[in-house]
């Protein structure tokens, strides 16, 4: 048996060789690909003697293949950006107001790039758009303008999402449902 070690929470898991490797982590649901990943199998396992005995000896990691270039797929990693910024602010008083804003929202997604909870900065109406008008659909759009988006903002990495503001959601859910 072979275990991974989950790069987002640090769990060890333990998959059977009968049903083969997790592909996303049971304990945080992240996925488990990607250059974060590692697999330790049992040849790479030391005994605790064998470290107490070699402690002043030291291994050499080399990190030739953190960005080899044949591995396309891999993801850059996304650093805390909202350090940078240290000098022309307050780090505790902006994290206060972060966590007041996120404490007063209904929704906080979770930013796909850092894993932090995004804060919701406003609605953006959409007056002007042209939807997709599938065979399913018998010539109707699937969403029609006008509608508001939810606008996120990450306050880590300042990434931006969108989402269907919550009363245009339950005109779409009725929309595709025929009502």
């Amino acid at each position: 048996m072979d275990t991974t070690v989950c790069p987002w929470c640090h769990t060890e898991i333990v998959w059977d060789e009968e049903i083969g490797p997790e592909d996303t982590c049971p304990h945080c649901n992240n996925e488990l690909s990607g250059y974060r990943t590692i697999t330790v199998g049992a040849d790479d396992l030391e005994d605790e003697e064998d470290e107490s005995d070699d402690s002043s000896v030291q291994d050499h990691i080399s990190d030739d293949k953190l960005w080899d270039d044949e591995d396309k797929e891999a993801v850059v990693p996304i650093f805390n950006t909202v350090t940078q910024f240290g000098d022309d602010y307050d780090p505790a008083a902006y994290e206060l107001s972060v966590a007041a804003v996120l404490a007063a929202q209904l929704e906080a997604p979770e930013c796909p790039q850092c894993h932090e909870l995004m804060v919701m900065s406003g609605k953006q109406p959409v007056t002007s758009f042209e939807g997709a008008v599938p065979e399913a659909m018998n010539g109707r759009p699937v969403l029609e303008a006008p509608f508001a988006l939810n606008l996120y903002i990450c306050p880590s990495c300042f990434h931006v999402q969108h989402s269907l503001a919550q009363e245009d959601r339950v005109r779409f859910v009725r929309h595709l449902s025929g009502k």
